[in-house]
């Protein structure tokens, strides 16, 4: 699977991904940069199925990605999973906005589909 480095090392960019997932998990709506809502979309329909299986296999890899941190992983379990669970993926959309004015990185907006 290819993936990004972000340009980090890779603790670093595992712990942002965590965190950032985190996030858009619990907010439902975060603004970031265009590369990383790229990536952070995989790990958030990542965790959203593990919600929909349900299992204590799935619980445990989730909050092994979270770092045990239990409200998130209720969150996608209790509410997320209920939520879609008609729905085959394509939990998050993806809305680009402008450049940022420091860097003229892209800023997009990825938030959960109602």
């Amino acid at each position: 699977m290819a993936y990004r480095k972000l340009g980090r090392v890779s603790k670093h960019r595992k712990s942002m991904l965590s965190n950032l997932t985190r996030d858009a998990i619990m907010k439902e709506r975060i603004e970031t940069t265009n590369t990383r809502a790229k990536e952070v979309r995989k790990f958030v329909d990542k965790m959203i199925t593990y919600g929909k299986k349900g299992d204590l296999v799935s619980r445990r890899m989730a909050l092994a990605f979270f770092h045990n941190d239990k409200e998130v992983v209720d969150k996608i379990f209790n509410d997320l999973a209920k939520r879609y669970e008609k729905r085959n993926g394509g939990y998050t959309r993806i809305l680009k906005l402008d450049e940022r004015r420091g860097d003229g990185a892209l800023i997009s907006i990825i938030e959960l589909v109602k």
